[in-house]
């Protein structure tokens, strides 16, 4: 069990919402950053859009106030606009990077500040296997998610000797609404490229996250470990 303060950005639902229940369940502080809902049961919510710093800081400062300094720091907000390169419009990819690479970068500038202070942090960025194995139409999803391993690694070359580690998380298919609403036939043919057979459960992403923030992990920096049955594997 941990007392120690995380913020899960986009926690209010889906994969975050059970990252967020899981450090719960395991005794830490957890703060979840959400655009509109709330967290699971015994976290604080905080309103803020990881597009714009200053509502960010605000937020940072709410859960500093409430909680403590933030130690553990899982980015996970993130957007799709998925259609084929020849009808993306600019919109659609500079949005989806502006959430999901540049979200990251200000969720982590910020956090980096408390964690240098205090000599400890844990940076834990929720890619995709698509990240690395690419998505026909997700042109700008999988590059925004690719690059999240190049900051990590950078981060973890700049932070690693202040005891701060930085790691990815590349979840694959994962048993959510969206893939609920899939007809029976296209589940049954992702679940065909799978090796497990099936999609993961969102607990099953989590307790590799909440195992990141832990004192186990406190050696591995610059990692990116899957969570996809195999789907991803050489990439």
């Amino acid at each position: 069990m941990s007392s120690r303060v995380v913020l899960v950005t986009g926690g209010n639902r889906g994969i975050g919402r059970a990252i967020a229940e899981r450090f719960v369940r395991d005794g830490y502080r957890v703060a979840v950053t959400a655009r509109s809902g709330e967290g699971p049961e015994g976290t604080l919510t905080v309103r803020a859009d990881v597009t714009d710093a200053a509502a960010l800081d605000a937020a940072f400062t709410e859960v500093e106030q409430q909680l403590g300094p933030v130690e553990v720091v899982v980015a996970n907000a993130g957007i799709t606009k998925d259609t084929l390169l020849l009808r993306m419009s600019e919109d659609d990819f500079d949005s989806v990077v502006a959430t999901n690479l540049g979200g990251t970068f200000r969720v982590v500038k910020r956090a980096s500040k408390g964690m240098l202070r205090a000599r400890f942090g844990r940076v834990i960025l929720i890619s995709s296997v698509v990240g690395l194995y690419g998505s026909a139409g997700q042109v700008n999803y999988s590059a925004s998610k690719s690059a999240l391993v190049g900051f990590a690694r950078s981060l973890t070359r700049e932070l690693g000797g202040r005891g701060i580690t930085a790691n990815v998380v590349a979840p694959g298919f994962i048993e959510t609404d969206m893939t609920a609403e899939l007809p029976e036939e296209t589940q049954k043919q992702y679940k065909a490229n799978i090796p497990a057979g099936r999609f993961a459960t969102p607990d099953e992403v989590a307790g590799v996250v909440t195992w990141l923030a832990g004192d186990d992990a406190g050696y591995i920096s610059g990692a990116v470990i899957p969570v996809d049955g195999g789907l991803g594997m050489g990439h």
